[in-house]
This record gives C-alpha cells, structure tokens and sequence, in this order.
C-alpha cells in the first residue's frame, strides 16, 4: 500500500498531535509508537503513518540513527510519498539539536537541497512573523518556554535557534509573500534555493496562511514542523478510503492522571483538578532515592480511590530551580520519569486500563512502559490532544504536550473518553 505521507514525530504526544489533526480532516491514520522494524511489512490501508519517536532529548547521534530508519521505512516499506518531520510548535531543541541535525540527515538521505520550517500552530497560539516564534501573542524567549527543564528556549529568532545546530544556510518566506498566494511564495522558494538556502522558516499568522502553504508545499517530497501543516495538508486531499470500522467498544474507564510537564499551562491544569479531586504531589527525596516503599504507598492510594486520581511533578519554575539545584537537573528528571514508568506499570496490573498524561517526556516513558506499539485515533479533547486507543488491548490514553489545552483539560478528557 501507499501512504500520502509519513510522518517522523520527535515526541509521543507530537505524534498524537499531528495524527489528531488528520484524522479530523477525514484522513485514515495509523500510530506507531516506536521505531519499525526494518522487516515489518505494512499492508494496513491508511492515509498517513505517523511514528512516534522519543528522540527530541537524544544525543544528535542516536536521533538521526533512529530517524533514518523511520524515514527508510516509511519510503521502502509503506512508499510513503511524502515525509513530514514533526516537532513541537515551540521549536523544542537545544543548541546541539536535534531539530537542524534530524533535518540535515533527512535532507541528504532523501537527495533534495531544502526543507521548509513551518513550527507554526495558529489554533494553540503558536505564530511565526518575521521569522519570530510567538506562543499567544509573547516571544517564544518570554513564554514560560525559557524555563523548560529540558529545552529551555533562551531566543524567539527560529534561524538563532537552527544556527548552532547546522552548518546550513537559512532564509525566510515572510508574511507579506504568504498573502500574495501560492506563485509569489513559489518563486521565493525558487529564489532561496538559488541562493544556496537549506533551511526554509515560513512565516504563519492564521489558519488561512497555513492553507496557502499547504497548497503552494503538498508537492515537496519533505517538510518540518508542527501539527498546523500537518492539518492544512491532510484537508487539501480527501482521504483514499472510505470511514474504519474498527472502532471496537472501550471496556469502562478506570482512569489515573500523570503529570510530569512544568509549563504554564499543566500548572494551571494541576491546580484546577486539586481543587476537586485526589492528589498526590511526588516526593522528590523519596523519589530520588530508590525507595521502594514510596512506589507500593502511591499504587495502593491510587487504587483504594473511587476517583480519578492525579499523581504530579508538576511544580513551578521556582521551586523547580530549586529542585534542580538541589539534586541536579538530569538527576531529578531522570528519577521523575522512573518513577512514572514503573508506576504505569504497576497500575495497569492493578486494573486501569486510561491513562491521561501531560508532559512529552512523561507521555513517552509511559507509553514505552506499557509496550504500546500501534494506536488508533479517536476524538479531540483539545486542538492537538485526542483520544487515542490500544484496541486491541484496550487502553485508552490522553499525551498531553505541556501548554496545550485549558484549564478545564483533565475533566473534559473523561467527558470525551469513547
């Protein structure tokens, strides 16, 4: 079978992001979590493939090894016809990488001299003018983003965040182009190519920019970004298939809530659901050092509550300075995402089959925990957040990226759960 695109997702609730996109557009997708095997055939009917890697905190090495076996098998074993690498719409990398080196890579291994940037996600407040990237109107720099435990995005200029990541050449399709439709931003790509450009940012203000770039990039063989173009591609084509009938009934909800993202957002979401319902805040000492009995005490609070229970690292930036400081940065996150693994673990034996999760680190060591491998895509909670189900296990899980959703996001995800 052929796919109208492969997606390579940096994250697992990347993934989820861009594959909730599509399917809202009619588009048949499947999600797999995890690199393919190199010998697995494909021969399920779909619009669009999307692999969920946890390769965006990778040394640049390993992420290109794991995105390249991606891309090999997204063209040789689903012939894939076009490639889309996805990552976060607030251009979640560090100076190393590994958003320029995954590029590059791609670049080379595919045999064309350019790809487009477009991080863009207008729905969520994610824009791009003048080549800035902006999160609800603030620069990326002053959003709360400055302050990720992991990715702390220190400049809103995306060519200054690429710069030390590739010895590439980058160049801009400003806003005023976009608006005179698809010919004038085809001769600017023209024009930068000419010019010995490699990595191209657009800038998006609306949906309805992202639509023109859709219409003006559906031909290119590959692309970089967020959900948004992900979205607008998927719409310009109907799907090749009509509606699955593999929506096989969910067994009845019993849930818990993860929260390992220290964003602005997911804050707010915490506080929201501690003010009615049961929680539990982490015990960094007893986290950091190994205890065992800190493990059995939580999965024995969790399944004595006749409630969804919340289990958090979700703090602010303060007290997460301190944290750090404190046990040191990798330490502290390291012991976090232990934690959280084996506790999925844990509660899964012990009879919860819904597993809401905010945060992209979390959200993948869950999801690598509970050796998830294929996920279908149910309805959207959130732009960008939707259901997604292991059906033939039957789970249910909610990846939550950090800042996406309202406040009310954790209650309206299990008014929404099929």
């Amino acid at each position: 079978m052929t796919v109208k695109i492969g997606v390579i997702a940096d994250d697992f609730t990347g993934a989820t992001d861009i594959a909730g996109f599509m399917s809202q557009q009619g588009w048949r997708v499947v999600l797999l979590t995890g690199q393919p095997q190199a010998e697995m055939p494909w021969n399920d009917d779909a619009d669009a493939i999307v692999i969920s890697l946890k390769s965006r905190s990778l040394d640049p090495e390993e992420a290109v090894a794991r995105s390249l076996a991606c891309y090999r098998w997204l063209t040789e074993q689903a012939r894939a016809l076009q490639i889309y690498f996805k990552y976060c719409s607030t251009f979640d990398s560090t100076p190393r990488g590994n958003i320029g080196p995954v590029s590059d890579a791609l670049m080379t291994h595919s045999g064309v001299p350019m790809i487009v940037h477009c991080p863009a996600l207008p729905q969520n407040g994610r824009t791009v003018v003048h080549g800035h990237l902006f999160v609800n109107g603030t620069l990326l720099n002053q959003s709360g983003m400055e302050n990720h435990p992991l990715n702390p995005m220190k400049d809103a200029r995306i060519a200054a965040l690429l710069a030390p990541q590739t010895t590439g050449k980058t160049g801009l399709i400003d806003l005023a182009t976009i608006h005179l439709g698809q010919s004038a931003i085809a001769d600017r790509l023209h024009a930068l190519r000419s010019a010995g450009v490699n990595h191209v940012i657009v800038d998006t203000l609306s949906e309805e920019d992202l639509n023109t770039l859709a219409q003006a990039l559906y031909c290119l063989p590959l692309l970089a970004g967020g959900s948004g173009l992900g979205g607008a591609l998927a719409a310009l084509r109907p799907s090749a298939y009509a509606p699955g009938d593999d929506r096989v009934p969910m067994p009845p909800a019993r849930t818990v809530i993860f929260s390992g993202s220290c964003s602005l957002m997911t804050n707010r979401q915490v506080n929201a659901w501690k003010a009615q319902g049961p929680s539990h805040r982490v015990d960094m000492a007893r986290c950091i050092s190994g205890d065992e009995d800190y493990i059995d005490t939580l999965v024995a609070w969790a399944v004595a509550e006749p409630t969804t229970p919340l289990i958090y690292a979700t703090t602010s930036a303060g007290e997460l300075a301190r944290i750090q400081s404190q046990y040191g940065e990798s330490v502290a996150s390291a012991a976090v995402e232990a934690l959280f693994s084996r506790l999925a673990v844990r509660l899964l034996a012990s009879g919860f089959n819904t597993f809401i999760v905010a945060g992209g680190e979390t959200s993948g060591t869950v999801v690598e925990a509970l050796q998830v491998k294929k996920l279908s895509v149910g309805p959207a909670i959130a732009p960008g957040v939707p259901w997604v189900y292991d059906r033939e296990r039957q789970l249910s899980l909610a990846l939550k990226s950090g800042n996406f959703g309202d406040e009310a996001f954790f209650f309206r995800a299990q008014e929404l759960r099929a």
